[in-house]
């Protein structure tokens, strides 16, 4: 599952055509911020698990490599 500051890929776009969204909020509820338009939604965990597709950790997105 994501944590804090990742960036997410889901299986639909958003309305306003970006399919990015990083993650603001853990927990029962998941906090996703569209990069493109910068909304904010929330979503329960099990909705996140059908609609996820990738996961794009922060420190990828800037280049470095996770360990």
């Amino acid at each position: 599952m994501p944590v804090n500051g990742d960036i997410i890929i889901l299986k639909k776009p958003h309305a306003c055509g970006g399919n990015e969204w990083q993650v603001t909020r853990t927990g029962m509820d998941f906090g996703l911020r569209c990069l493109q338009c910068g909304r904010n939604i929330m979503l329960p965990r099990r909705e996140l698990q059908r609609q996820l597709k990738e996961i794009i950790s922060k420190d990828k997105k800037e280049g470095t490599l996770e360990k």
